[in-house]
């Protein structure tokens, strides 16, 4: 009987859900769509998200303490996104391929918005990874831009206590 309610039971990911649904209404907000030109598409809302995300772990990789936290959020992605695509029409069978298709191009976005935001120009990451390579008008970049990077200056004064208990703040 424990078995299958190992099996059936969804695992216990703490407060990581909560910090999830903060991350996701954070990449929804209509500021990026409108005023920074994101496209409003599943593909640009992916992309959003993934911005949000990388720069919410970029924050917890600075505390050891955080590590299992960043693995738990990171699960609660991948079943998100797992939901996302049987929602809008992906077979089982391919399902997979595309979680994992997609767990790299966040990795992906986590290694140039680290390299980015170490360097100093976030412009050209955020072209290449949220625009996929076609810039908008500078105006949305800038506004992007300076969105993100304000919203990683909240982050960095943000205290790890308050984010493992799943505040964006």
């Amino acid at each position: 009987m424990r078995l299958l309610k190992r099996l059936f039971q969804a695992p216990d990911r703490g407060t990581a859900p909560t910090l999830y649904a903060a991350i996701v209404a954070r990449g929804r907000e209509t500021h990026w769509y409108e005023k920074g030109q994101v496209p409003d598409t599943i593909d640009g809302r992916f992309d959003m998200i993934a911005a949000v995300m990388s720069l919410v772990l970029l924050r917890l990789e600075q505390a050891e303490e955080a590590i299992p936290f960043s693995t738990q959020l990171t699960e609660v992605f991948i079943h998100d996104m797992d939901g996302q695509l049987r929602q809008i029409g992906i077979g089982d069978i391919v399902v997979g391929k595309h979680v994992g298709k997609m767990m790299g191009m966040l990795g992906g976005r986590l290694g140039a918005y680290r390299e980015a935001l170490a360097g100093g120009d976030l412009g050209e990451a955020l072209v290449r990874n949220l625009y996929r390579g076609a810039a908008p008008a500078p105006e949305a970049l800038a506004h992007v831009e300076t969105a993100l990077r304000t919203f990683h200056a909240a982050l960095a004064d943000t205290p790890v206590a308050t984010l493992l208990a799943g505040d964006l703040a």
